[in-house]
């Protein structure tokens, strides 16, 4: 639509039954929406992209942070490699190297779904007026938006080729305060400590400023890499979860740029609506946030985990394993104590990586210590790793120099000259940097399988999942067996209802190495990834026998999801839907299987002509 008839659809819109009342803000919304409907967004070479000028003037009014993009691995063809070439090869295995690439992605693709391409553009954006002028610039020109902060998503959602980018790792402001009250909400909500968070920010910068230097707590994401911003919006399971609930649940407060260019403050008080719709509605569907707000908590005395590997002589013996470690979870584990995972394996063997809190190391090996003497006591188990518990002062969990002194080997650097010294993650999370993805399943188990009665029903489905693949139960990412407070907090969510009675999320995955296009060196095998996504599909569809009708997480979950609004949101997502047609009425926000994509063709580019 040109110029002039946008004009005289905005003009008109004042007449319109409903909206005097509304006022400016939803006069603008409505005059950003009416040409929507009848338009696909633009890419380069079209008539209607954007002039040099154009990006000239936006490059003028970001401050010069834009950026034309191009992947460092675009130098690897024919020798003499060029020197991106060479250096991103070098730090392949750094996601903190991938994450400060806005050309980059931390999955490099995902098999018959996406590869990693770079936006046309990108916005390096250091102020909450960077987000505006961008958000404009691609409502204005019909532009495929991308948002990206720590760019994690399995589903390819943080980039996407002939795009601008709104990437906000430069955004990385932390603050605490011992007494934050949301805006709006003096004299109903009581002052809470609490610490703001930029969008860009990772959870290895939280937990530095938050637990190391301040000796508190906050909610955040097990792997330190992920972004602060893309994990409260999908939910955001951290080992702890069972003790401090979700990150969303502990949002108290959100600064968000919505599709019509305006800065809202949302909590409880003030834009209520959009601030449920943030919490757990999946992140680049509802506007950009530029700043977050999240309660911290007292730390526990210690925190620790527990790890080791079992592995059963036969299947009969397998299966035994199996029925003993769901009874043991239910009779000592079901509790907010502990977290994270088990791994039963196709192979017969059982990985145990579990987590606790409050506990000391004695209490933790005490409470293990029935499961050890049965697994001793039985010539057909052999403790291929020994089952160990190891505890240390909570405020030193994501203290890298404590790590380097004590425990050299369980946390990687950034190895890159200069790097903050705090800027590590956990060696067990670097098989994930760069992966190229072959399938991915997941499934909410509700709490009433652990009930004596229905034990022998999910040992069945387990066993005959690991028939196909190997599975890990995340006990962390489901809220059963939390403190009542803590489910009602995840109650006020848009995250999957599914998750307040599931006492874990079951996890089917598999990998290739890093594949991003361009690469020198062999390309993935395709027909064997294909035939390892099979398998797996096998596995979830056996395990899904003692839970017919599971969800799924929104962050951890199939590509191919059919059902996806039910699965990722469940009843949630009629709500979630008027939230977008709210805030979002043109669809300007657009990610695979976020809210409201269905009103689009899978690359976003166009809308259905059913919608």
């Amino acid at each position: 639509m040109k110029r002039r008839d946008l004009l005289k659809a905005a003009l008109a819109i004042p007449l319109l039954p409903g909206l005097l009342s509304g006022g400016v803000v939803a006069v603008a919304r409505a005059a950003a929406a009416m040409p929507a409907r009848f338009r696909s967004r633009v890419r380069p070479g079209d008539p209607m992209w954007p002039s040099a000028a154009s990006w000239e003037q936006l490059k003028h009014d970001v401050g010069g942070r834009l950026l034309k993009l191009e992947s460092p691995f675009a130098g690897c063809g024919p020798a003499p490699a060029s020197a991106a070439c060479n250096e991103a090869l070098k730090h392949l295995d750094n996601p903190f190297y991938l994450g400060d690439q806005p050309a980059l992605t931390q999955t490099s693709g995902w098999v018959d779904a996406w590869t990693s391409q770079p936006s046309a553009y990108a916005v390096a954006a250091e102020s909450t007026a960077d987000v505006v002028a961008a958000v404009n610039f691609a409502r204005e020109h019909h532009l495929r938006l991308v948002v990206k902060g720590g760019g994690h998503s399995y589903q390819g959602t943080s980039d996407a080729p002939d795009s601008l980018l709104v990437w906000t790792r430069h955004m990385r402001d932390i603050r605490l305060h011992d007494a934050f009250t949301g805006q709006g909400c003096a004299g109903t909500q009581a002052p809470q400590p609490a610490v703001s968070i930029g969008a860009g920010a990772m959870w290895i910068d939280a937990y530095d400023a938050v637990t190391t230097r301040g000796g508190r707590y906050v909610q955040g994401g097990g792997c330190t890499t992920v972004g602060v911003a893309g994990l409260v919006q999908s939910g955001g399971f951290g080992s702890f979860s069972k003790r401090y609930g979700t990150a969303a649940a502990g949002l108290i407060e959100a600064e968000i740029v919505t599709a019509d260019g305006q800065v809202l403050v949302a909590n409880a008080c003030t834009n209520p609506d959009l601030f449920w719709g943030i919490k757990g509605g999946g992140g680049g569907s509802l506007g950009v946030v530029t700043r977050l707000t999240l309660r911290t908590r007292e730390l526990p005395e210690f925190f620790g985990a527990v790890s080791g590997s079992i592995k059963a002589a036969s299947d009969a013996a397998y299966r035994a394993l199996i029925a003993r470690l769901i009874g043991f979870y239910q009779e000592a584990l079901f509790n907010p104590h502990w977290g994270e995972q088990i791994s039963f394996g196709s192979d017969n063997t059982v990985h145990i990586n579990m987590v606790f809190q409050g506990l000391a190391q004695p209490q933790a090996e005490q409470v293990w210590a029935p499961l050890l003497d049965w697994v001793r006591a039985r010539k057909e188990y052999s403790l291929v790793k020994p089952v160990q518990a190891q505890a240390l002062p909570a405020r030193h969990m994501w203290d890298a120099e404590f790590f380097r002194q004590h425990a050299p080997g369980v946390q990687v650097g950034d190895d890159r000259p200069g790097a903050p010294r705090n800027h590590v993650l956990w060696a067990g999370d670097q098989g994930q940097v760069g992966w190229f993805i072959h399938g991915y399943k997941s499934a909410w188990l509700p709490a009433s399988l652990l009930q004596k009665e229905r034990q022998a029903r999910l040992v069945d489905a387990l066993f005959a999942c690991t028939c196909h693949w190997g599975v890990g139960f995340h006990f962390n990412k489901g809220l059963a067996g939390a403190s009542a407070a803590e489910i009602a907090a995840a109650r006020d969510t848009a995250t999957n209802p599914q998750v307040l009675d599931a006492f874990a999320l079951a996890i089917i995955a598999g990998d290739g190495p890093p594949a991003f296009p361009g690469m020198p060196g062999p390309k993935p095998d395709l027909a064997r990834a294909r035939d390892r996504a099979a398998a797996m599909g096998k596995a979830i569809d056996a395990l899904r026998h003692a839970a017919p009708g599971a969800g799924s997480y929104v962050s951890e979950s199939d590509y191919f999801e059919r059902d996806w609004q039910r699965a990722f949101w469940g009843t949630n997502y009629p709500r979630l839907a008027a939230v977008k047609r709210n805030y979002d009425p043109a669809g300007l926000f657009f990610v695979h299987h976020g809210v409201g994509s269905e009103a689009w063709s899978a690359d976003g580019f166009s809308r259905r002509e059913d919608a």
